[in-house]
């Protein structure tokens, strides 16, 4: 997708600060995305989810009441939850290995580093809206397929340990 097509796009900002959120939209305004929807805290992002449409979803982390990662569940899982496959980016300072996993197994479709580089952010949402991954579910998941690297090659039962996804999903595009 171009730039000058991003300025069709709505994109939902949920962060409890207030300054991270107007520097998010500072680095989208460069891609050409102008149509945002803000939200403090998971409970109100939900109610936007529910009631307007949405492109795709920055969420933080660490928020008070539910976190990121409940948000995302939420989204993904809940019964009322009217786009379940909307693209979502987690944006945290919180990126040791622990989090990662618990993100990723929530159903992030990306995982991006606080300081956030106005390249790294393209490049995720380059990716969510030009290369959409499948969504697969389980038992246990319901998300984006983990699987970003495809082998010809590969015969056995498992094709990635937690361990390897995680790194994938910090790494992805890079």
């Amino acid at each position: 997708m171009s730039n000058s097509n991003m300025n069709r796009l709505t994109v939902l900002i949920v962060d409890d600060n207030k300054h991270m959120i107007t520097i998010v939209k500072t680095l989208l305004r460069g891609f050409g995305i102008s149509h945002f929807l803000e939200a403090n805290d998971a409970a109100e992002a939900f109610d936007l989810v529910r009631s307007e449409h949405i492109d795709f979803i920055i969420v933080d982390y660490l928020m008070e009441i539910l976190d990121g990662t409940d948000f995302v569940r939420l989204v993904r899982t809940g019964d009322d939850s009217p786009n379940p496959f909307v693209p979502i980016i987690m944006l945290t300072a919180y990126s040791e290995r622990s989090k990662v996993i618990a993100a990723r197994d929530a159903g992030v479709t990306e995982f991006c580093c606080k300081p956030v580089t106005a390249k790294e952010l393209f490049r995720k949402v380059r990716s969510i809206v030009n290369t959409p991954r499948p969504f697969v579910r389980t038992s246990n998941y319901f998300g984006p397929d983990r699987r970003r690297i495809k082998s010809e090659n590969y015969r056995g039962p498992e094709r990635r340990s937690e361990e390897n996804e995680a790194s994938e999903l910090l790494t992805a595009d890079k």
